[in-house]
């Protein structure tokens, strides 16, 4: 227990949830940009008791002051994956695969979607969101009783699908013994799908939690060869997705608390390190974590 935390979590799953009601109202809810007293700050609150998702998210909204999507990396559909079960061919964006981005509870409301910035879809700091705005993802959201399967406690899950064409970054810290923490990056796109492909595909995992559909950038190269290759490389099954791009901040930010990053797909002309970090080599990742091991934590 505690107050005016800057991050926070929940352990629900199992401990709590197998005997009282699970807490994805609350999560979801403390995670969204207003509540029943109107338009706030958002918290910052992981769940399943992962702590390093919760740095993660905490990291995000440090940079962008918008709420955060708290999600488990879930599955990933190839093309033919999505033809086999749908009939339907991914195109544009989707073409090459893409991740379902899914968790029964810690999803801000936010990432519906159902802000605009020049008609297209965005997540904006509360200060700038509208009472239509609010109105609207409350609309585009339903409350489901929730699964017995996992919550045998009972309670109420959320569930939405994030709007397509979001600039998304997804990130998350791994701690690694002998090692210690390491960020992971990935920029990409929210994507659309058919609402018929989305209800099969969705019916795969589970229909009464919040879905974004996720593209990465790929480069053809390393962790970002494909699309696979980025869920392949993924240090856990969470990650903290927030508004924009965002992975050249997350880089900085890192090198400034000698976090190394282990994997990103940043434009090399957008990625500032301190001009120290040239003195470790010409490979830009190793230096990376040589430089962090010599100066040290600041964490």
């Amino acid at each position: 227990f505690g107050h005016n935390a800057i991050v926070s979590g929940f352990q629900g799953q199992r401990q709590w949830t197998d005997f009282m009601p699970n807490g994805d109202f609350s999560e979801a809810i403390l995670n969204s940009s207003f509540d029943w007293n109107g338009i706030r700050a958002p918290f910052m609150v992981a769940t399943e008791n992962d702590s390093l998702n919760g740095v993660s998210m905490l990291f995000n909204y440090l940079l962008t002051n918008t709420a955060q999507i708290f999600a488990d990396v879930r599955t990933y559909w190839s093309p033919d994956a999505v033809e086999n079960a749908t009939g339907w061919k991914p195109e544009d964006r989707g073409e090459n695969g893409f991740i379902h981005l899914i968790n029964s509870g810690s999803a801000t409301l936010d990432g519906a979607g159902r802000q605009t910035q020049e008609g297209k879809p965005v997540m904006k700091p509360y200060w700038e969101i509208t009472e239509g705005e609010v109105d609207a993802s409350l609309d585009a959201t339903t409350w489901h009783p929730a699964d017995l399967g996992y919550f045998r406690g009972g309670g109420f899950s959320s569930k939405f699908v994030t709007k397509g064409g979001m600039p998304l970054t997804m990130c998350r810290i791994n701690l690694v013994r002998g090692l210690g923490p390491v960020l992971q990056i990935a920029e990409g796109w929210s994507i659309d799908i058919p609402e018929e492909v989305h209800n099969k595909l969705d019916e795969r995992t589970n229909i009464t939690w919040p879905t974004t559909w996720f593209v990465p950038r790929v480069t053809g190269e390393g962790a970002f060869t494909d699309v696979y290759a980025v869920m392949n490389n993924w240090g856990s099954n969470h990650g903290a997705i927030s508004y924009g791009h965002i992975g050249a901040d997350l880089i900085t930010l890192a090198s400034m608390l000698r976090i190394p990053v282990c994997m990103h797909n940043v434009d090399a002309e957008k990625v500032f390190r301190p001009t120290a970090w040239n003195s470790f080599g010409m490979q830009k990742e190793g230096s990376d974590y040589r430089a962090c091991e010599n100066y040290g934590p600041l964490y």
